[in-house]
Protein backbone atom coordinates (compact mmCIF):
# COMPACT_ATOMS: atom_id res chain seq x y z
CA UNK A 1 0.00 0.00 0.00
CA UNK A 2 2.87 2.27 0.76
CA UNK A 3 4.77 1.25 -2.11
CA UNK A 4 1.45 2.17 -4.44
CA UNK A 5 1.09 5.68 -2.67
CA UNK A 6 4.51 6.41 -3.37
CA UNK A 7 4.05 5.64 -7.27
CA UNK A 8 0.88 7.53 -7.59
CA UNK A 9 2.63 10.36 -6.61
CA UNK A 10 5.79 10.04 -8.87
CA UNK A 11 2.88 9.57 -11.55
CA UNK A 12 1.13 12.79 -10.19
CA UNK A 13 4.47 15.06 -10.34
CA UNK A 14 5.43 13.53 -14.10
CA UNK A 15 1.96 14.38 -14.98
CA UNK A 16 2.37 17.83 -13.64
CA UNK A 17 5.78 18.47 -15.62
CA UNK A 18 3.90 17.16 -18.72
CA UNK A 19 0.62 19.17 -17.91
CA UNK A 20 -1.71 16.57 -18.15
CA UNK A 21 -4.90 16.25 -16.25
CA UNK A 22 -5.47 12.75 -16.17
CA UNK A 23 -2.90 9.72 -17.30
CA UNK A 24 -4.46 6.22 -18.77
CA UNK A 25 -2.42 3.24 -18.05
CA UNK A 26 -3.37 0.36 -19.79
CA UNK A 27 -2.76 -3.27 -19.22
CA UNK A 28 -0.46 -3.36 -22.71
CA UNK A 29 2.09 -3.57 -25.05
CA UNK A 30 3.34 -1.75 -28.43
CA UNK A 31 1.92 -5.51 -29.38
CA UNK A 32 -1.40 -5.30 -28.37
CA UNK A 33 -1.16 -8.10 -26.27
CA UNK A 34 -3.31 -10.18 -23.47
CA UNK A 35 -0.58 -11.36 -21.76
CA UNK A 36 2.77 -8.90 -21.27
CA UNK A 37 6.29 -9.33 -20.43
CA UNK A 38 7.57 -7.90 -17.10
CA UNK A 39 8.63 -4.81 -19.23
CA UNK A 40 5.44 -3.85 -19.94
CA UNK A 41 3.80 -4.42 -16.49
CA UNK A 42 3.27 -0.82 -15.83
CA UNK A 43 -0.40 -1.21 -14.53
CA UNK A 44 0.90 -3.58 -12.12
CA UNK A 45 3.69 -1.66 -11.04
CA UNK A 46 1.82 1.52 -10.32
CA UNK A 47 -0.95 -0.42 -8.57
CA UNK A 48 0.06 -3.37 -7.43
CA UNK A 49 -3.17 -5.48 -9.04
CA UNK A 50 -2.05 -8.41 -11.04
CA UNK A 51 -4.65 -9.64 -13.40
CA UNK A 52 -4.14 -9.86 -17.12
CA UNK A 53 -7.10 -7.62 -18.04
CA UNK A 54 -7.56 -3.87 -16.67
CA UNK A 55 -6.74 -0.23 -17.22
CA UNK A 56 -5.54 2.32 -14.38
CA UNK A 57 -6.86 5.96 -15.16
CA UNK A 58 -5.12 8.05 -12.23
CA UNK A 59 -6.81 12.08 -12.50
CA UNK A 60 -4.33 14.58 -10.83
CA UNK A 61 -7.08 15.36 -8.27
CA UNK A 62 -9.30 12.87 -6.50
CA UNK A 63 -8.19 9.34 -6.45
CA UNK A 64 -7.27 7.10 -9.14
CA UNK A 65 -9.76 4.57 -10.49
CA UNK A 66 -8.62 0.45 -12.34
CA UNK A 67 -11.89 -0.72 -14.90
CA UNK A 68 -11.20 -4.74 -15.27
CA UNK A 69 -13.86 -6.99 -15.91
CA UNK A 70 -15.61 -10.01 -14.15
CA UNK A 71 -12.87 -12.64 -14.35
CA UNK A 72 -10.95 -10.08 -11.61
CA UNK A 73 -13.46 -8.39 -9.89
CA UNK A 74 -13.17 -10.30 -6.12
CA UNK A 75 -8.76 -10.54 -7.20
CA UNK A 76 -8.97 -6.46 -7.94
CA UNK A 77 -10.86 -6.24 -4.66
CA UNK A 78 -8.38 -7.43 -2.43
CA UNK A 79 -5.45 -6.47 -4.02
CA UNK A 80 -6.52 -3.13 -3.98
CA UNK A 81 -7.82 -2.69 -0.22
CA UNK A 82 -5.70 0.16 1.63
CA UNK A 83 -5.00 1.93 -1.37
CA UNK A 84 -6.43 5.04 -2.53
CA UNK A 85 -7.36 3.06 -6.15
CA UNK A 86 -11.53 2.63 -6.29
CA UNK A 87 -12.27 -0.50 -8.63
CA UNK A 88 -14.44 0.04 -11.12
CA UNK A 89 -16.38 -3.47 -12.14
CA UNK A 90 -16.47 -2.70 -16.02
CA UNK A 91 -19.61 -4.08 -17.76
CA UNK A 92 -21.90 -3.88 -14.88
CA UNK A 93 -25.04 -1.33 -14.90
CA UNK A 94 -23.98 1.81 -13.23
CA UNK A 95 -20.24 1.46 -13.77
CA UNK A 96 -19.18 4.29 -16.69
CA UNK A 97 -16.91 3.59 -18.78
CA UNK A 98 -13.49 5.22 -18.92
CA UNK A 99 -14.20 7.35 -22.02
CA UNK A 100 -17.56 8.37 -19.88
CA UNK A 101 -15.98 9.07 -16.53
CA UNK A 102 -13.56 11.43 -17.74
CA UNK A 103 -16.41 13.71 -19.44
CA UNK A 104 -17.69 13.24 -16.26
CA UNK A 105 -14.90 14.44 -14.14
CA UNK A 106 -12.48 16.90 -16.38
CA UNK A 107 -13.49 20.02 -17.38
CA UNK A 108 -13.09 21.46 -20.69
CA UNK A 109 -10.06 22.61 -21.69
CA UNK A 110 -7.47 19.69 -19.97
CA UNK A 111 -5.22 16.96 -21.06
CA UNK A 112 -5.61 13.53 -20.73
CA UNK A 113 -1.75 11.72 -21.10
CA UNK A 114 -1.49 8.23 -22.93
CA UNK A 115 1.37 6.36 -24.93
CA UNK A 116 0.38 5.98 -28.40
CA UNK A 117 2.26 3.04 -28.23
CA UNK A 118 0.41 1.54 -25.68
CA UNK A 119 -3.00 1.87 -27.12
CA UNK A 120 -4.46 0.60 -30.34
CA UNK A 121 -5.48 2.11 -33.21
CA UNK A 122 -9.14 1.90 -33.18
CA UNK A 123 -8.97 2.22 -29.14
CA UNK A 124 -7.00 6.01 -28.90
CA UNK A 125 -9.50 7.31 -32.13
CA UNK A 126 -12.73 6.47 -30.52
CA UNK A 127 -11.62 7.98 -26.84
CA UNK A 128 -10.15 11.03 -29.28
CA UNK A 129 -13.61 11.36 -30.79
CA UNK A 130 -15.59 11.33 -26.99
CA UNK A 131 -13.36 13.95 -25.76
CA UNK A 132 -12.88 15.97 -28.23
CA UNK A 133 -16.77 16.35 -27.97
CA UNK A 134 -16.41 17.76 -24.41
CA UNK A 135 -13.02 19.80 -25.45
CA UNK A 136 -10.84 17.43 -23.59
CA UNK A 137 -7.57 17.23 -25.43
CA UNK A 138 -5.05 14.20 -25.29
CA UNK A 139 -1.24 14.14 -25.61
CA UNK A 140 -0.13 10.97 -26.97
CA UNK A 141 3.69 11.26 -26.34
CA UNK A 142 2.89 10.72 -22.40
CA UNK A 143 5.22 8.29 -21.29
CA UNK A 144 6.32 8.89 -17.71
CA UNK A 145 7.77 5.09 -16.93
CA UNK A 146 11.31 6.17 -17.89
CA UNK A 147 11.14 8.55 -14.66
CA UNK A 148 9.16 6.59 -11.95
CA UNK A 149 10.11 3.03 -12.54
CA UNK A 150 14.22 3.10 -12.22
CA UNK A 151 14.56 -0.76 -11.57
CA UNK A 152 12.17 -1.32 -14.84
CA UNK A 153 12.74 -5.04 -16.21
CA UNK A 154 15.09 -4.77 -19.53
CA UNK A 155 13.19 -5.92 -23.30
CA UNK A 156 12.93 -9.61 -23.12
CA UNK A 157 15.96 -11.69 -24.47
CA UNK A 158 15.12 -14.98 -24.38
CA UNK A 159 16.53 -16.47 -27.87
CA UNK A 160 14.73 -17.47 -30.74
CA UNK A 161 14.14 -21.11 -31.77
CA UNK A 162 11.82 -22.33 -35.21
CA UNK A 163 8.83 -24.42 -34.33
CA UNK A 164 9.62 -26.93 -36.77
CA UNK A 165 7.36 -27.85 -40.03
CA UNK A 166 6.35 -31.06 -38.96
CA UNK A 167 4.20 -29.32 -36.17
CA UNK A 168 3.38 -26.30 -37.87
CA UNK A 169 2.90 -27.66 -41.04
CA UNK A 170 3.55 -25.07 -43.57
CA UNK A 171 6.23 -23.35 -44.44
CA UNK A 172 6.73 -19.87 -43.69
CA UNK A 173 7.44 -19.07 -47.20
CA UNK A 174 4.12 -19.91 -48.60
CA UNK A 175 2.24 -17.88 -45.45
CA UNK A 176 4.30 -14.74 -46.05
CA UNK A 177 3.78 -14.68 -49.79
CA UNK A 178 -0.53 -16.03 -48.53
CA UNK A 179 -0.31 -12.49 -46.53
CA UNK A 180 0.20 -10.25 -49.24
CA UNK A 181 -1.91 -11.47 -51.63
CA UNK A 182 -4.47 -10.91 -48.70
CA UNK A 183 -3.41 -7.24 -48.29
CA UNK A 184 -3.30 -6.89 -52.18
CA UNK A 185 -6.93 -7.62 -51.89
CA UNK A 186 -7.82 -4.63 -49.62
CA UNK A 187 -5.75 -2.10 -52.06
CA UNK A 188 -2.19 -2.62 -50.15
CA UNK A 189 1.21 -3.96 -51.58
CA UNK A 190 3.21 -4.42 -48.12
CA UNK A 191 1.63 -6.18 -44.70
CA UNK A 192 2.81 -4.68 -40.90
CA UNK A 193 2.58 -7.44 -38.41
CA UNK A 194 2.80 -6.38 -34.60
CA UNK A 195 0.34 -9.31 -33.22
CA UNK A 196 2.96 -11.42 -31.01
CA UNK A 197 1.28 -14.53 -32.05
CA UNK A 198 1.23 -13.53 -35.49
CA UNK A 199 4.38 -13.21 -36.25
CA UNK A 200 5.53 -16.18 -34.60
CA UNK A 201 2.55 -18.29 -36.69
CA UNK A 202 4.03 -16.56 -39.56
CA UNK A 203 7.87 -17.14 -39.43
CA UNK A 204 7.67 -20.51 -37.51
CA UNK A 205 9.36 -19.45 -35.05
CA UNK A 206 8.78 -19.45 -30.98
CA UNK A 207 10.34 -17.91 -27.86
CA UNK A 208 10.25 -17.61 -24.30
CA UNK A 209 9.22 -13.59 -23.99
CA UNK A 210 6.26 -13.81 -22.83
CA UNK A 211 4.90 -16.27 -19.44
CA UNK A 212 3.29 -19.17 -20.70
CA UNK A 213 2.81 -17.64 -24.32
CA UNK A 214 5.67 -19.24 -26.46
CA UNK A 215 5.82 -15.80 -28.36
CA UNK A 216 9.03 -13.70 -29.42
CA UNK A 217 9.17 -9.97 -28.64
CA UNK A 218 9.51 -8.71 -32.89
CA UNK A 219 7.33 -6.74 -35.50
CA UNK A 220 7.68 -8.07 -39.15
CA UNK A 221 7.00 -6.23 -42.26
CA UNK A 222 6.91 -7.69 -45.51
CA UNK A 223 6.79 -5.71 -48.85
CA UNK A 224 8.45 -5.12 -52.17
CA UNK A 225 11.41 -4.19 -49.74
CA UNK A 226 11.57 -7.24 -48.51
CA UNK A 227 10.20 -9.21 -44.96
CA UNK A 228 11.88 -7.71 -42.60
CA UNK A 229 11.63 -9.29 -38.57
CA UNK A 230 11.85 -5.97 -36.31
CA UNK A 231 14.28 -8.28 -33.23
CA UNK A 232 17.02 -7.77 -31.19
CA UNK A 233 19.93 -9.46 -32.46
CA UNK A 234 20.66 -10.97 -28.83
CA UNK A 235 17.72 -13.07 -29.62
CA UNK A 236 19.03 -14.60 -32.95
CA UNK A 237 21.36 -17.81 -32.80
CA UNK A 238 23.14 -19.04 -36.03
CA UNK A 239 20.85 -21.22 -36.71
CA UNK A 240 18.35 -18.96 -36.42
CA UNK A 241 19.51 -16.33 -38.65
CA UNK A 242 20.40 -19.25 -41.74
CA UNK A 243 16.57 -20.37 -41.51
CA UNK A 244 15.17 -16.61 -41.69
CA UNK A 245 17.66 -16.29 -44.89
CA UNK A 246 16.16 -19.76 -46.39
CA UNK A 247 12.70 -18.43 -45.79
CA UNK A 248 13.79 -14.84 -47.03
CA UNK A 249 13.88 -12.56 -44.35
CA UNK A 250 16.21 -10.59 -43.15
CA UNK A 251 16.38 -8.67 -39.59
CA UNK A 252 16.19 -5.41 -38.26
CA UNK A 253 16.30 -3.78 -34.30
CA UNK A 254 13.58 -3.65 -32.76
CA UNK A 255 13.34 -0.30 -31.94
CA UNK A 256 14.04 0.83 -35.40
CA UNK A 257 10.56 0.28 -36.49
CA UNK A 258 9.36 3.11 -35.89
CA UNK A 259 12.24 5.05 -38.22
CA UNK A 260 11.90 2.63 -40.72
CA UNK A 261 8.16 3.06 -41.06
CA UNK A 262 8.69 6.83 -41.74
CA UNK A 263 11.73 6.59 -44.10
CA UNK A 264 9.64 4.25 -46.07
CA UNK A 265 8.37 5.18 -49.34
CA UNK A 266 5.73 7.41 -50.39
CA UNK A 267 4.49 5.29 -52.91
CA UNK A 268 3.88 1.98 -50.31
CA UNK A 269 0.82 1.16 -49.48
CA UNK A 270 0.70 -0.62 -46.35
CA UNK A 271 -1.83 -2.93 -44.48
CA UNK A 272 -2.35 -2.48 -40.88
CA UNK A 273 -4.87 -3.95 -38.43
CA UNK A 274 -6.38 -1.18 -36.68
CA UNK A 275 -7.19 -3.55 -33.41
CA UNK A 276 -3.88 -4.85 -33.16
CA UNK A 277 -1.50 -2.01 -34.52
CA UNK A 278 -0.47 0.44 -32.19
CA UNK A 279 -1.63 3.96 -32.78
CA UNK A 280 1.69 5.30 -32.83
CA UNK A 281 2.97 2.58 -35.33
CA UNK A 282 -0.19 4.18 -37.38
CA UNK A 283 1.50 7.65 -37.21
CA UNK A 284 4.71 6.45 -38.40
CA UNK A 285 3.47 4.85 -41.36
CA UNK A 286 1.22 8.27 -42.04
CA UNK A 287 -0.44 8.19 -45.32
CA UNK A 288 1.15 4.86 -46.48
CA UNK A 289 -1.23 2.98 -43.98
CA UNK A 290 -4.11 0.59 -45.16
CA UNK A 291 -6.49 -0.18 -41.99
CA UNK A 292 -7.97 -3.44 -42.64
CA UNK A 293 -8.20 -6.73 -40.39
CA UNK A 294 -4.99 -9.03 -40.78
CA UNK A 295 -4.98 -11.11 -43.58
CA UNK A 296 -3.00 -13.55 -41.25
CA UNK A 297 -5.41 -14.15 -38.38
CA UNK A 298 -8.06 -16.10 -40.10
CA UNK A 299 -5.64 -18.68 -41.61
CA UNK A 300 -3.90 -18.47 -37.87
CA UNK A 301 -7.38 -19.93 -36.40
CA UNK A 302 -8.19 -22.31 -38.70
CA UNK A 303 -5.27 -25.34 -38.04
CA UNK A 304 -4.47 -27.63 -40.50
CA UNK A 305 -4.52 -30.94 -41.17
CA UNK A 306 -1.07 -31.69 -39.71
CA UNK A 307 -1.61 -29.39 -36.86
CA UNK A 308 -5.00 -31.18 -35.57
CA UNK A 309 -3.28 -34.09 -35.74
CA UNK A 310 -0.90 -32.99 -33.43
CA UNK A 311 -3.64 -31.60 -30.94
CA UNK A 312 -5.40 -34.72 -31.06
CA UNK A 313 -1.74 -36.36 -29.85
CA UNK A 314 -1.19 -33.49 -27.37
CA UNK A 315 -4.64 -34.19 -25.74
CA UNK A 316 -3.96 -37.84 -25.32
CA UNK A 317 -0.75 -36.86 -23.67
CA UNK A 318 -2.25 -34.43 -21.55
CA UNK A 319 -5.20 -36.90 -20.50
CA UNK A 320 -2.68 -39.15 -19.29
CA UNK A 321 -1.21 -36.70 -17.16
CA UNK A 322 -4.39 -35.56 -15.64
CA UNK A 323 -4.89 -39.15 -15.23
CA UNK A 324 -1.72 -39.94 -12.77
CA UNK A 325 -2.51 -35.92 -11.50
CA UNK A 326 -5.81 -36.72 -10.11
CA UNK A 327 -4.38 -40.41 -9.02
CA UNK A 328 -1.15 -38.63 -6.68
CA UNK A 329 -3.85 -36.12 -5.23
CA UNK A 330 -6.50 -38.78 -4.28
CA UNK A 331 -3.85 -41.21 -2.61
CA UNK A 332 -2.54 -38.27 -0.75
CA UNK A 333 -6.09 -36.69 0.79
CA UNK A 334 -6.64 -40.99 1.58
CA UNK A 335 -3.51 -40.86 3.60
CA UNK A 336 -4.14 -37.92 5.63
CA UNK A 337 -1.56 -35.47 4.20
CA UNK A 338 -2.10 -31.88 4.22
CA UNK A 339 -2.78 -31.01 0.46
CA UNK A 340 -2.87 -27.38 -0.77
CA UNK A 341 -3.53 -25.36 -3.49
CA UNK A 342 -0.06 -24.61 -4.68
CA UNK A 343 0.69 -28.27 -4.07
CA UNK A 344 -2.14 -29.06 -6.89
CA UNK A 345 -0.46 -26.99 -9.02
CA UNK A 346 3.16 -28.55 -8.80
CA UNK A 347 1.20 -32.24 -8.69
CA UNK A 348 -0.13 -30.92 -12.59
CA UNK A 349 3.13 -29.45 -13.79
CA UNK A 350 4.91 -32.11 -12.93
CA UNK A 351 3.18 -34.57 -14.42
CA UNK A 352 2.90 -32.99 -17.97
CA UNK A 353 6.42 -31.92 -18.07
CA UNK A 354 7.23 -35.95 -18.06
CA UNK A 355 5.43 -35.91 -21.57
CA UNK A 356 6.54 -36.03 -24.81
CA UNK A 357 7.16 -32.85 -26.48
CA UNK A 358 5.98 -30.37 -23.45
CA UNK A 359 7.45 -27.02 -23.14
CA UNK A 360 5.54 -25.19 -20.12
CA UNK A 361 2.16 -24.56 -18.70
CA UNK A 362 -0.29 -22.66 -21.13
CA UNK A 363 -1.02 -20.70 -18.15
CA UNK A 364 -0.81 -20.69 -14.68
CA UNK A 365 -2.73 -23.47 -13.25
CA UNK A 366 -6.27 -21.83 -11.10
CA UNK A 367 -6.57 -24.69 -8.38
CA UNK A 368 -9.46 -22.95 -6.41
CA UNK A 369 -11.15 -25.07 -3.13
CA UNK A 370 -14.58 -23.96 -1.89
CA UNK A 371 -14.47 -19.95 -1.82
CA UNK A 372 -11.59 -19.64 -3.93
CA UNK A 373 -13.06 -21.63 -6.66
CA UNK A 374 -15.39 -18.49 -7.01
CA UNK A 375 -12.81 -16.15 -8.18
CA UNK A 376 -12.68 -16.97 -11.65
CA UNK A 377 -9.02 -16.07 -12.60
CA UNK A 378 -7.93 -17.56 -8.91
CA UNK A 379 -3.73 -18.19 -8.75
CA UNK A 380 -2.84 -18.94 -5.33
CA UNK A 381 0.18 -17.33 -3.69
CA UNK A 382 1.57 -18.23 -0.19
CA UNK A 383 -1.09 -15.73 1.64
CA UNK A 384 -3.95 -17.07 0.48
CA UNK A 385 -2.74 -20.83 -0.15
CA UNK A 386 -5.68 -22.97 1.18
CA UNK A 387 -5.19 -26.60 2.40
CA UNK A 388 -8.22 -28.83 0.63
CA UNK A 389 -9.81 -31.50 2.97
CA UNK A 390 -12.29 -34.60 2.19
CA UNK A 391 -15.22 -32.20 1.54
CA UNK A 392 -16.80 -29.19 -0.83
CA UNK A 393 -15.54 -28.69 -4.61
CA UNK A 394 -12.01 -27.90 -6.07
CA UNK A 395 -12.04 -26.14 -9.78
CA UNK A 396 -9.13 -26.95 -11.73
CA UNK A 397 -8.43 -24.81 -14.78
CA UNK A 398 -4.82 -25.87 -16.49
CA UNK A 399 -3.49 -26.21 -19.85
CA UNK A 400 -0.05 -27.21 -20.91
CA UNK A 401 2.40 -26.07 -24.27
CA UNK A 402 3.52 -29.01 -26.32
CA UNK A 403 5.42 -28.51 -29.14
CA UNK A 404 2.19 -29.93 -31.25
CA UNK A 405 -0.58 -28.34 -29.65
CA UNK A 406 -2.02 -26.48 -26.55
CA UNK A 407 -4.11 -27.83 -24.04
CA UNK A 408 -6.79 -26.01 -21.51
CA UNK A 409 -9.43 -27.63 -19.18
CA UNK A 410 -11.06 -27.30 -16.57
CA UNK A 411 -12.65 -29.74 -14.37
CA UNK A 412 -14.83 -29.11 -10.81
CA UNK A 413 -14.02 -32.18 -8.62
CA UNK A 414 -16.44 -33.16 -5.65
CA UNK A 415 -13.62 -34.45 -3.01
CA UNK A 416 -16.23 -35.52 -0.29
CA UNK A 417 -20.05 -36.16 -0.39
CA UNK A 418 -21.67 -33.81 -2.80
CA UNK A 419 -24.36 -31.85 -0.93
CA UNK A 420 -27.72 -31.05 -3.61
CA UNK A 421 -26.98 -27.37 -4.04
CA UNK A 422 -23.88 -28.63 -5.62
CA UNK A 423 -25.20 -31.64 -7.44
CA UNK A 424 -27.39 -28.79 -8.69
CA UNK A 425 -25.01 -26.08 -9.87
CA UNK A 426 -22.84 -28.44 -11.69
CA UNK A 427 -25.33 -30.27 -13.31
CA UNK A 428 -27.14 -26.79 -14.58
CA UNK A 429 -23.35 -25.87 -16.19
CA UNK A 430 -22.78 -28.92 -17.77
CA UNK A 431 -26.44 -29.08 -19.28
CA UNK A 432 -24.98 -25.94 -21.19
CA UNK A 433 -22.01 -27.53 -21.96
CA UNK A 434 -23.56 -30.39 -23.58
CA UNK A 435 -25.89 -28.17 -25.29
CA UNK A 436 -23.41 -26.26 -27.07
CA UNK A 437 -21.15 -29.23 -27.45
CA UNK A 438 -23.83 -30.97 -29.61
CA UNK A 439 -25.17 -27.86 -31.21
CA UNK A 440 -25.33 -27.73 -35.27
CA UNK A 441 -25.31 -24.41 -36.80
CA UNK A 442 -25.10 -22.71 -40.60
CA UNK A 443 -22.29 -21.46 -42.15
CA UNK A 444 -20.85 -18.17 -41.16
CA UNK A 445 -22.28 -18.09 -37.95
CA UNK A 446 -20.53 -16.26 -34.98
CA UNK A 447 -20.13 -17.47 -31.51
CA UNK A 448 -22.59 -14.75 -30.03
CA UNK A 449 -25.68 -16.49 -31.90
CA UNK A 450 -24.58 -20.14 -29.95
CA UNK A 451 -23.87 -18.01 -26.42
CA UNK A 452 -26.98 -18.35 -24.94
CA UNK A 453 -27.34 -22.10 -25.17
CA UNK A 454 -24.68 -22.35 -22.63
CA UNK A 455 -26.70 -20.30 -20.56
CA UNK A 456 -30.03 -21.67 -21.13
CA UNK A 457 -30.54 -23.52 -17.70
CA UNK A 458 -28.78 -21.12 -15.51
CA UNK A 459 -31.33 -18.71 -16.90
CA UNK A 460 -34.10 -20.46 -16.47
CA UNK A 461 -33.22 -20.63 -12.15
CA UNK A 462 -32.51 -17.06 -12.29
CA UNK A 463 -28.22 -17.74 -12.14
CA UNK A 464 -25.55 -16.85 -14.87
CA UNK A 465 -21.80 -15.66 -14.83
CA UNK A 466 -20.30 -12.69 -16.66
CA UNK A 467 -17.35 -14.03 -18.37
CA UNK A 468 -17.26 -15.56 -22.34
CA UNK A 469 -18.32 -19.19 -22.84
CA UNK A 470 -15.42 -19.95 -25.26
CA UNK A 471 -12.38 -18.55 -26.53
CA UNK A 472 -9.85 -19.05 -29.09
CA UNK A 473 -7.06 -21.37 -28.59
CA UNK A 474 -3.58 -20.79 -30.65
CA UNK A 475 -1.44 -23.97 -31.96
CA UNK A 476 1.82 -24.10 -29.36
CA UNK A 477 0.19 -20.40 -29.27
CA UNK A 478 -1.22 -18.23 -26.83
CA UNK A 479 -3.88 -20.10 -25.17
CA UNK A 480 -6.24 -16.97 -26.05
CA UNK A 481 -6.64 -16.69 -29.61
CA UNK A 482 -8.66 -14.62 -32.25
CA UNK A 483 -10.95 -13.84 -34.16
CA UNK A 484 -13.75 -16.24 -32.93
CA UNK A 485 -15.06 -16.45 -29.31
CA UNK A 486 -18.24 -17.40 -27.85
CA UNK A 487 -19.54 -14.22 -25.68
CA UNK A 488 -22.53 -12.23 -25.17
CA UNK A 489 -21.12 -9.20 -26.82
CA UNK A 490 -20.76 -9.44 -30.29
CA UNK A 491 -17.80 -10.78 -32.37
CA UNK A 492 -18.62 -10.86 -35.75
CA UNK A 493 -15.75 -13.47 -36.91
CA UNK A 494 -17.35 -16.80 -37.72
CA UNK A 495 -16.99 -20.43 -36.62
CA UNK A 496 -15.01 -21.65 -39.03
CA UNK A 497 -13.92 -25.39 -39.84
CA UNK A 498 -10.39 -25.74 -38.35
CA UNK A 499 -11.02 -23.66 -35.34
CA UNK A 500 -10.09 -24.53 -31.84
CA UNK A 501 -12.30 -23.02 -29.41
CA UNK A 502 -13.31 -23.50 -25.36
CA UNK A 503 -16.20 -24.87 -24.16
CA UNK A 504 -16.32 -23.13 -20.61
CA UNK A 505 -19.78 -22.21 -18.61
CA UNK A 506 -19.42 -21.53 -15.29
CA UNK A 507 -21.59 -20.76 -11.88
CA UNK A 508 -20.01 -18.84 -9.27
CA UNK A 509 -21.40 -18.35 -5.77
CA UNK A 510 -18.82 -15.59 -4.05
CA UNK A 511 -17.75 -17.33 -0.75
CA UNK A 512 -19.37 -20.70 -1.11
CA UNK A 513 -17.86 -22.36 -4.43
CA UNK A 514 -17.28 -21.90 -8.11
CA UNK A 515 -17.79 -24.59 -10.80
CA UNK A 516 -16.49 -24.82 -14.53
CA UNK A 517 -16.48 -27.38 -17.12
CA UNK A 518 -14.07 -27.06 -20.06
CA UNK A 519 -13.57 -28.92 -23.08
CA UNK A 520 -11.60 -27.61 -26.14
CA UNK A 521 -14.01 -28.30 -29.57
CA UNK A 522 -13.03 -28.06 -32.92
CA UNK A 523 -15.47 -26.63 -35.49
CA UNK A 524 -15.71 -29.42 -37.97
CA UNK A 525 -18.42 -29.76 -41.32
CA UNK A 526 -21.72 -31.35 -40.30
CA UNK A 527 -23.46 -31.77 -43.54
CA UNK A 528 -25.08 -30.17 -46.78
CA UNK A 529 -28.53 -29.22 -47.57
CA UNK A 530 -30.56 -27.25 -49.42
CA UNK A 531 -30.32 -24.75 -47.22
CA UNK A 532 -26.48 -24.44 -47.15
CA UNK A 533 -23.50 -25.87 -45.18
CA UNK A 534 -23.95 -26.45 -41.40
CA UNK A 535 -21.02 -27.09 -38.80
CA UNK A 536 -20.84 -28.82 -35.59
CA UNK A 537 -18.20 -29.18 -32.78
CA UNK A 538 -15.82 -32.12 -32.34
CA UNK A 539 -14.78 -32.18 -28.63
CA UNK A 540 -10.78 -32.87 -28.66
CA UNK A 541 -9.84 -32.98 -24.49
CA UNK A 542 -9.94 -36.32 -23.25
CA UNK A 543 -10.58 -36.26 -19.61
CA UNK A 544 -13.80 -37.42 -17.58
CA UNK A 545 -16.07 -35.31 -15.48
CA UNK A 546 -16.82 -36.19 -12.00
CA UNK A 547 -20.01 -38.32 -12.42
CA UNK A 548 -20.87 -37.82 -8.93
CA UNK A 549 -21.84 -34.20 -9.40
CA UNK A 550 -24.09 -35.69 -11.86
CA UNK A 551 -28.28 -35.23 -10.31
CA UNK A 552 -29.38 -37.53 -13.26
CA UNK A 553 -32.91 -36.17 -12.13
CA UNK A 554 -32.36 -33.38 -14.13
CA UNK A 555 -30.85 -34.37 -17.08
CA UNK A 556 -32.71 -36.02 -19.92
CA UNK A 557 -31.71 -39.27 -21.68
CA UNK A 558 -29.92 -37.30 -24.15
CA UNK A 559 -27.69 -35.59 -21.82
CA UNK A 560 -26.96 -39.54 -19.94
CA UNK A 561 -26.06 -40.32 -23.49
CA UNK A 562 -23.51 -37.97 -24.36
CA UNK A 563 -21.85 -38.06 -20.85
CA UNK A 564 -21.39 -41.35 -21.15
CA UNK A 565 -20.57 -41.53 -24.78
CA UNK A 566 -17.65 -38.95 -24.29
CA UNK A 567 -16.64 -40.61 -20.89
CA UNK A 568 -16.62 -43.96 -22.63
CA UNK A 569 -14.11 -42.15 -25.43
CA UNK A 570 -11.87 -40.79 -22.83
CA UNK A 571 -11.48 -44.45 -21.24
CA UNK A 572 -10.93 -45.40 -25.31
CA UNK A 573 -7.96 -43.02 -25.95
CA UNK A 574 -6.18 -42.81 -23.25
CA UNK A 575 -6.22 -46.37 -21.89
CA UNK A 576 -3.60 -48.16 -23.91
CA UNK A 577 -1.55 -45.35 -22.23
CA UNK A 578 -2.10 -46.52 -19.02
CA UNK A 579 -0.49 -48.91 -16.31
CA UNK A 580 -2.70 -51.54 -14.96
CA UNK A 581 -3.24 -49.21 -12.25
CA UNK A 582 -3.86 -46.11 -14.12
CA UNK A 583 -6.51 -48.16 -16.28
CA UNK A 584 -8.55 -49.50 -13.27
CA UNK A 585 -8.64 -45.52 -11.96
CA UNK A 586 -10.10 -44.21 -15.11
CA UNK A 587 -12.42 -47.44 -15.82
CA UNK A 588 -13.64 -46.21 -12.21
CA UNK A 589 -13.80 -42.61 -13.28
CA UNK A 590 -15.94 -43.12 -16.56
CA UNK A 591 -18.41 -45.99 -15.13
CA UNK A 592 -21.85 -45.04 -16.91
CA UNK A 593 -24.07 -43.25 -14.55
Amino acid sequence: MKETAQRLAALRAEMKRAGVDAAIIPQADPHMSEYLASHWQARRFLSGFNGSAGTLVVPAQGPARLWTDSRYFLQAAEQLAGTEIELMKEGLPGTPSIEAWLTQTLPAGTTVGVDAMLMSVGALRALRATLKAHDIRIETAFDPLRAIWPDRPALPKCEIFVHDEKYAGRAAAQKMAEALEGARMHGADAVFVSALDQVAWLLNIRSRDVRYNPVATAFVYLGPEGNILFVDSDKLTDDVRAYLTAQGVTTRPYTSVRAFAMELSTLRRVLLDPASTAYGILEAFGDRAVEAPSPIAMPKACKNDVQIAGVCEAMKRDGVALVHSLMELEKRLAAGEDVTEMDVAEILRRKRSEQPLFFDESFGTIAGYGPHGAIVHYEADEASNATLRREGLLLIDSGAQYLDGTTDITRTICLGEPTQQERSDFTLVMKGHIALATAIFPEGTAGTQLDALARQYLWRHGLSYLHGTGHGVGHFLNVHEGPQSIRLNYVPAPLTPGMITSNEPGLYREGVHGIRCENLVLTVPAFDTEFGRFYKFRTLTLFPFDTRLFATEMMTEAELTWVNAYNEHVREELTPALDAEAAAWLAEKTAAI
